[in-house]
């Protein structure tokens, strides 16, 4: 019912704008909007772009993941913060950060007078690419990495008594192994591309590519308003995701191994010598510098600028711009606020419900619970912004005895149904391997169902739920769209103010806005893992 009440009713809310016309009732209006309005280039584009997405943060997060989960680089637990930065950073602020990099004239120019042709090749669907992988691998690099860390040493031992190969036992072990839990990544970096608007905003309107949201967009923003055609191009992608869903799950289910069993695991480590060592220490740093070095470099030297025409120079540094931010009453200090209670009332709420989806899908075998399964990620198969109109138009409905439009907590419920599948898909991931034995087991000695949940459920799919919570939380800290649509009057959040920044010319204050607020979430996010590994240390 909550499903139906909070996603299913405002999507079909969506359904019924793209269908129902002037004219009446016309099923065929999303695919004559396309064809009307020359469009089926920009979804071909989309579609192009979302595939080259999916391979490049494959190319990223697979090596990484074996690295951190594999050898013995996966004891330095501040790797996985540092790589959430990228994923904590709005997807606009980190394209500016990079057009103000390799713009002509910009930072690397300055350093290098000579990188010109580099910056006219980086301005291209190739540069749009990169940035994009850049943002979203670390989402399938934590899916990746957790899978590899559940595969047991034995399986991998034992291809090695009978003679395989490094490369044969990866191939023939592990990517088989993998297979389900990279499927659930795939799709949702998929979904997440072809929803994204920051990018296509930023970097792809400088370079003429456009996207199906950034035409949604405009028909939602640009006058003449027009919801029919926003909501039959999202209708479209809908279509497109559902199809991808479908795909997933047939993988899931058919490649989905037990691998958490009662008889205790450990994990094969390896060890990294010479040549070999070398180049993962290279891979992992050139990693770092290109997902957070460059674009925060640039972000905090526009922070501290007095003159941006001026360049990089120290005469040309000041604080002022962050004594601004931070001085007491004033409307950016209330904004950074307001987003750290959104966000941790959000993800908590959205851990809670999503835990509960994630064990009523179990591992989707019966057909009600892939109806659930689907129903708990749609609002990662719409584009945000029209999510959260459809969400609008329910709330908003004459025939409701009440609404929470125009409240705080509609701005809690939007971040909870818009995230809500990032929880359902980590705990479920760790669900579905673990061995049923175990929970008859714990019967066997008397425990009652409490106890099992108590002492057997919840300790096993406590890092997946610790993985939604701190994914939810930090994307609920930097997003533009709902907030904007749903926020109460005289209310923001550290996003908005810095969108309303950039709209001002204030680049420099907007700037030091993101620094401040991704600096807070990153020293949230190292208090949540050194007490996870004090409690591992204890449990040890």
């Amino acid at each position: 019912m909550l499903l139906v009440i909070g996603i299913v009713i405002p999507l079909l809310l969506i359904f019924w704008q793209s269908v129902y016309t002037d004219q009446g009732w016309d099923w065929l209006a999303p695919i004559r909007t396309i064809a009307s309005h020359d469009l089926f280039g920009v979804l071909l584009q989309t579609l192009w772009l979302g595939v080259c997405v999916v391979a490049g943060t494959t190319l990223l997060a697979l090596p990484l993941a074996w690295m951190m989960a594999k050898t013995r680089m996966g004891r330095h637990r501040w790797v996985d913060v540092v790589l959430m930065i990228p994923f904590m950073t709005p997807p606009y602020i980190g394209s500016m950060g990079w057009i103000l990099f390799m713009q002509k004239g910009g930072y690397l120019q300055q350093w290098l007078p000579g990188s010109g042709v580099w910056s006219e090749s980086f301005f291209s669907f190739g540069g749009m690419v990169l940035i994009m992988c850049l943002h979203l691998f670390p989402f399938l690099y934590l899916l990746l990495r957790d899978a590899m860390i559940r595969i047991g040493g034995h399986l991998e031992e034992a291809g090695a008594v009978h003679g395989a190969g490094p490369g044969y036992r990866f191939r023939k072990i592990m990517l088989p192994l993998l297979l389900s839990s990279y499927g659930m990544g795939a799709m949702l970096v998929f979904v997440k591309t072809i929803a994204e608007f920051g990018t296509p905003a930023t970097f792809g309107r400088r370079i003429g590519y456009y996207v199906m949201t950034s035409e949604i967009h405009k028909y939602i923003s640009s006058w003449p308003i027009d919801f029919g055609k926003a909501t039959s191009l999202a209708s479209i992608l809908l279509s497109v995701c559902l199809v991808m869903w479908y795909m997933q799950s047939t993988v899931s289910r058919r490649f989905t191994y037990r691998l958490v069993g009662g008889k205790g695991q450990r994990t094969k480590r390896y060890t990294l010598r010479g040549a070999a060592g070398v180049a993962c220490v290279s891979y992992m740093g050139l990693l770092l510098v290109l997902s957070v070095g460059i674009p925060y470099f640039s972000v905090i030297a526009a922070s501290l600028m007095k003159l941006r025409g001026t360049g990089l120079s120290m005469d040309n540094l000041t604080l002022d711009h962050y004594k601004e931010l931070l001085s007491w009453g004033s409307v950016s200090l209330r904004a950074l606020g307001n987003s750290l209670g959104l966000s941790l009332a959000a993800s908590t709420v959205a851990v809670l419900l999503g835990s509960g989806f994630a064990l009523a899908v179990g591992k989707s075998q019966r057909r009600m619970q892939r109806v659930i399964d689907l129903f708990s990620l749609l609002p990662n198969t719409v584009p945000g912004i029209v999510m959260v109109v459809g969400l609008i138009l329910f709330w908003n409905s004459p025939w409701l005895p009440a609404t929470l439009y125009n409240t705080y907590g509609m701005v809690v419920l939007t971040y909870v149904i818009l995230f809500l599948p990032y929880t359902v898909q980590y705990v479920k991931a760790n669900f579905t391997q673990i061995d049923g034995t175990l929970f008859q087991a714990g019967q066997v000695f008397g425990g009652g169902p409490l106890m099992i949940l108590r002492r057997i459920l919840l300790p096993l799919i406590a890092p997946g739920m610790l993985a939604g919570w701190i994914m939810t939380f930090t994307i609920a800290a930097r997003e533009l769209v709902g907030s904007l649509l749903v926020l109460p009057p005289s209310m923001q959040t550290s996003a908005t103010y810095i969108f309303a920044q950039f709209e001002q010319g204030q680049v420099s204050l907007g700037m030091a806005m993101a620094v401040v607020s991704v600096g807070m979430t990153v020293v949230l996010l190292l208090l949540v893992e050194t007490l996870n590994s004090k409690r591992k240390w204890n449990a040890s």
